[in-house]
């Protein structure tokens, strides 16, 4: 069964171009890996919430813009494979290639796939 992998970020506006070219190198990488497909997304119409939202869930300022991604993988197995030989993988190391937003807002999770239509 399919499984994905989401994440939700608080990226700086300014950032825009600078995400956009690292989210490409990092779905290069994440693709070698097994990866079905990877879809990016600028947040255009995210309204914040008074209880719950995706701007209230990474602390999004005004100057940042929510991005929403997903990675569908063919099954559980390939992902945690996969993220295993990733995060050994020079290429993904901050230092190597540092995020151009803050990491420690980013909210991310595994899903099993209920149905596709």
């Amino acid at each position: 069964m399919a499984y994905v992998d989401g994440f939700v970020a608080a990226v700086p506006s300014a950032n825009r171009a600078q995400f956009t070219q690292h989210a490409k190198d990092m779905a290069a990488i994440i693709k070698e890996q097994g990866a079905l497909k990877v879809v990016e997304c600028w947040g255009s119409d995210v309204p914040a919430g008074e209880v719950t939202s995706f701007p209230l869930a990474v602390k999004c300022r005004d100057d940042e813009t929510v991005v929403f991604s997903w990675i569908l993988w063919p099954s559980r197995e390939a992902r945690d494979q996969a993220w295993q030989a990733m995060m050994a993988d020079p290429r993904m190391q901050p230092g190597t290639n540092p995020m151009p937003f803050d990491g420690k807002r980013m909210i991310f999770g595994g899903f099993e796939v209920l149905f596709e239509h």
